[in-house]
Formats: C-alpha cells, structure tokens, sequence
C-alpha cells in the first residue's frame, strides 16, 4: 500500500487499520478467531514463528479477535501482535518504503523535521472514560495486556507503547518505547532505562522529582505506523520524536 496523501479516507496517511489491511493484503497477516488467553497462549504462539526455524520472510503479523484471561475473563477488543516488524516485509508497509530505501527514508526524516499540526477533535478522544475505574475488569483492567512470557514475568505489560512526557523547563516532549507492567486498575510501572544516553523520559522524570512534583504521561496504543516506528528510535536528546 502506497502511502498516497490522497488516499486513507482524507487523511493523508495511513493508521494502524489501513496498516492491517495492508498486512492482509500482502499475505503477512494471520487473524485468529479462537479463543487465545492472553496470559498463557498468545505470545509463545507468536514467537515460535522466531524459535521454531522459520525463515523471516515467512513470519507473519498475527491478530486475535477473541481474547481471554486465565480469569475467566473475556475482552471486547482485538490484541495484534508482531503487526509492527515481525520481518522486514511489514516494517517496509508500515514505513512506506522499500527495504533497501528504509535506511534513506529515515535520514531525509531526521533531517527534515514536520512540526506536528495540533488538533482539538480528534476520532481517539471520542471515548473518554474518567470515573468508575478501580476494580477487578474495570479501568486499565479492561485492556487485554497480554503477559508476554508466561512463567517469567511478573505481570502483563505493553511492549509497544508511545510514552509521552514533557521537559518541564523546555516544554519540548519526548515519546519512548517502554515496557508498562499492568499493577492495579489504576497503576502500571513504567520501566525507562537509566543507561547513559537512555530514555529521556527518565530524565524528565528526574526533572520532576527535583521540583518535587508529580510527572504527567501520556501512552498512545495502537497509533499510525509513523509514530510507533518514532517512538524507539535514538535520536538526540532534546529532540521531539513527533
């Protein structure tokens, strides 16, 4: 799918549903309408595809539209799972390049900044849920967090996030892939490394901490394919990925 600005219903880009449909039509996407739980089935039914020997252009992107728990519970949304870079095929849909030019597309992006275009109505703000959020199947509970290796971790959590915070002396923003562990209805802890030239967010963090305040942040889930490839990327300091 060509990332023409005419098409993608006026939007002049392609969002993570037009980027599924993409997979699909490409034969890189497998929809799995069983019953998978979360917690014990769905990733290592991934990730054999990366264990199991077989070729990279033969991975494929997966999505589960009938999610389970090992509670019982049953969730009203579809988790994709590898939809982002399970092999270069797909990065290259979801970047909008061929492979060979990823490495092109990327310098002319870093070299040539878009400033974001801020809207007000946005179709993500349609739904706004801010009141009988604490509880079992309720709040952040309501989300299928998959436990990614079962046995191993100590909660479920998002592995492809876009964590947003704020430089509180520059205002400028940072986004940043980082793990967020599911711990209550209300709380996740957000892992953002402290290595030497590691997640910004951290340092904003620690920003905060210093003027004794609480930091606000902002994950996006399921964004447009060119925000959740940013979001990881290492760029300098001080740069806002968006």
């Amino acid at each position: 799918m060509a990332n023409d600005p005419k098409s993608f219903d006026g939007k002049g880009y392609p969002d993570f549903q037009d980027h599924l449909k993409a997979l699909d039509e490409a034969d890189l996407l497998r929809t799995i309408d069983k019953p998978v739980n979360k917690d014990t089935e769905m990733h290592p039914l991934v990730r054999w595809q990366f264990r199991g020997g077989i070729p990279e252009t033969d991975r494929k992107a997966f999505v589960f539209n009938d999610v389970t728990c090992s509670r019982g519970q049953s969730y009203g949304l579809p988790v994709a799972v590898g939809a982002l870079s399970a092999n270069r095929a797909i990065y290259s849909i979801g970047i909008g390049a061929p492979v060979e030019d990823i490495g092109k597309v990327w310098s002319h992006a870093i070299a040539n900044p878009i400033a974001p275009r801020e809207i007000t109505d946005a179709p993500c703000q349609e739904v706004v849920i801010d009141s009988d959020l604490e509880g079992e199947g309720k709040g952040l509970d309501t989300l299928p967090i998959p436990i990614s290796t079962p046995g191993f971790d100590s909660a479920p959590y998002f592995t492809a996030t876009g964590c947003i915070s704020r430089n509180p002396e520059t205002g400028v923003q940072n986004m940043g892939t980082y793990r967020a562990g599911l711990k209550s209805s209300t709380r996740m802890a957000v892992r953002m490394s402290v290595r030497s030239g590691g997640a910004e967010g951290h340092q904003h963090w620690l920003q905060y901490k210093e003027r004794g305040e609480k930091m606000p942040m902002a994950i996006i889930l399921g964004g447009p394919p060119s925000v959740c490839y940013c979001a990881p990327q290492k760029l300098q300091l001080g740069v806002d990925e968006i």
